[in-house]
C-alpha cells in the first residue's frame, strides 16, 4: 500500500471553509478514483494547517492523480483560494498500519 500526504496550510480561519470544500466535493471524487482505499485527514485550527493522507493500492495509483494530473488541478482549484502557500504532496509506501 502507498500513501499521497498532502500538507496544506491556509489563510488564517480558512481550515474550516477549506474542510467543508474537502468534505462535500474533493472527497467524493478521490473515492472514484482507481486505487484508492482511504483518507484520513488532520486539522491544526490553531496553525491553520491540514494534512490530508490518502491510501492507495499501488505507488501509481498514488501517483496517477497526484500534481500534474487533471484530477488534482480540478480538486485544488476548489480552495486554491484560500491557500496561504501551494500545498506540499508527498508519497511515501506504508510500512505499518494497525
Amino acid at each position: 500500500m502507498h500513501a499521497r500526504v498532502n500538507t496544506m496550510q491556509y489563510q488564517p480561519g480558512k481550515v474550516d471553509e477549506a474542510f467543508q470544500i474537502f468534505r462535500e466535493s474533493i472527497l467524493q471524487e478521490t473515492r472514484q478514483q482507481a486505487g484508492f482505499q482511504a483518507v484520513t485527514v488532520l486539522l491544526n485550527r490553531e496553525t491553520d494547517k491540514a494534512i490530508v493522507i490518502s491510501l492507495w493500492q499501488t505507488e501509481a495509483d498514488a501517483r496517477a492523480s497526484g500534481p500534474g494530473s487533471s484530477y488534482m488541478q480540478t480538486q485544488q482549484a476548489k480552495a486554491s483560494s484560500l491557500f496561504a502557500a501551494a500545498p506540499i504532496i508527498e508519497f511515501y509506501e506504508v510500512a505499518l498500519q494497525e
